[in-house]
């Protein structure tokens, strides 16, 4: 598009859970905090600001392990940022996701009523999130931050969620996860498919130019430039009844994989379908410079191959041309897992919560993550597939079953069970590191 060219990003500032991929394997905390007294809330961006990891510090001792602070709107209102500050921050972030549910679809069982409590509350005033390749160091990364809100009786933490990875780096429904990553102008960081131009950096980190040429940010300009906006979401995975309806729909166990790939777009060890069209290849899913550089228009526009409502080809349609100017909607995607994995085999629910913590990544909330939930992950028209859904993730009605294109016929597979329900979230703001300090040194 016409955004100018070599910008550079001011790494130092930016806090690296905006830009830097998960390490795998890796084990999360989200840590979930309520302002109950202004001057200890300040006293928290603060320390906070020394806590956070930034972009630039990429040989920190503790290795690929980083810590990363988020502000939910009532958090900021609660800091005292002035509401004239507050008015010139996107309009979502500002309702916050509870108040948005009917648009990303969240209904029936994935309703804020009955959301885990305080998600989806005036409550979540701050997120801190750490990561790291494994339990130790994510305790020393725990520890490090720890100092940040200890001792603030004005602090209260009120919700906690660990995460880590299986031992097989798959989630509960078996994919290996953790796949794609787009590239970012000036990151320094490549994406994971190699046919992908960079993306203009002002897609994902406020104060800099977008695809579009414009450039978005909060005012001041001290709190919105370097920040991005956050969506986390926890999402319980029905790992149970995902299983029964592969073998219900299968003819036998080669056929069920057959169904799991084309239903995911991928098979269960990350090989794409695009390049594994036939069966799996364990070792193309496990090559990361490989498993993700493919396009879908000049070798399977009509989705024979990869189908056009499996649910990576809604994610991100790559260079289809019928799902409009695509780069305008991508996202830097993270999730990690939580729970215990169902046993396997195992074909009845053992009333144990698992699934995923997702993060999603960008500067603009509608025209990203809302998006691709309305338009692509809970509507087909964009790809001719009327009013179905995302056969993994999408808020499915137990009316409209799944299409596998094949000639001479197509497959049809029984109406589709909601598989995935959110459990929770909250839209929020990471600010730049010297956000952080600014939002500590509020008066008044």
């Amino acid at each position: 598009m016409n955004a100018p060219a070599d910008v550079t990003l001011e790494l130092d500032d930016i806090q690296r859970g905006v830009l830097s991929p998960r390490p795998t394997p890796y084990a999360a905390t989200y840590l979930v905090f309520r302002l109950d007294d202004r001057a200890q809330g300040r006293e928290l961006m603060r320390r906070a600001s020394s806590a956070a990891t930034s972009a630039a510090d990429s040989s920190s001792p503790l290795g690929d392990t980083w810590v990363s602070v988020a502000v939910t709107y009532w958090g900021l209102e609660a800091l005292g940022v002035p509401h004239a500050s507050l008015d010139t921050f996107a309009w979502e972030f500002r309702q916050g996701m509870a108040a948005r549910s009917r648009a990303l679809g969240d209904e029936g069982a994935s309703s804020p009523q009955h959301w885990e409590a305080p998600l989806g509350t005036r409550d979540v005033h701050v997120v801190l999130a750490a990561v790291a390749p494994d339990p130790p160091r994510l305790e020393a990364a725990i520890d490090r931050a720890r100092p940040a809100y200890e001792r603030l009786p004005g602090v209260t933490a009120i919700w906690r969620q660990d995460c880590y990875a299986l031992p097989t780096e798959k989630e509960h429904f078996g994919y290996r996860d953790g796949v794609s990553h787009p590239a970012v102008e000036g990151s320094g960081i490549p994406g994971s498919n190699e046919l992908e131009a960079p993306l203009k950096c002002g897609e994902f980190v406020l104060g800099y130019p977008d695809e579009l040429g414009g450039v978005q940010t909060p005012q001041p300009s001290v709190l919105g430039r370097n920040g991005s906006y956050a969506v986390f979401r926890k999402l319980h995975q029905k790992v149970a009844e995902f299983r029964r309806y592969l073998r219900d729909n299968s003819t036998e166990a080669q056929d069920e994989e057959l169904i799991a790939a084309k239903i995911m777009g991928r098979w269960r060890s990350g090989a794409p379908l695009a390049l594994a069209p036939q069966h799996d290849e364990p070792a193309l899913g496990a090559d990361p410079h490989r498993r993700n550089t493919f396009l879908y228009e000049q070798d399977d526009p009509t989705g024979f191959t990869t189908p056009g409502g499996c649910h990576i080809r809604r994610a991100n349609p790559r260079d289809s041309s019928v799902a409009g100017e695509v780069r305008l909607h991508r996202m830097i995607r993270r999730g990690a897992v939580y729970g215990p994995p169902l046993p396997d085999g195992a074909l009845e629910d053992d009333g144990v919560d698992r699934g995923l913590m997702f993060a999603f990544i960008g500067a603009h909330l509608g025209r990203q993550f809302e998006f691709v939930q309305s338009e692509w992950m809970n509507d087909g028209i964009f790809f001719g597939g009327g009013n179905t859904r995302d056969p993994i993730a999408g808020s499915a009605d137990g009316k409209t079953g799944f299409t596998i294109p094949r000639r001479p016929l197509r497959r049809r597979l029984a109406p589709l069970p909601r598989f995935v329900v959110t459990r929770g979230g909250e839209y929020c703001f990471l600010p730049s590191l010297s956000a952080l300090r600014w939002l500590g040194d509020l008066q008044g």
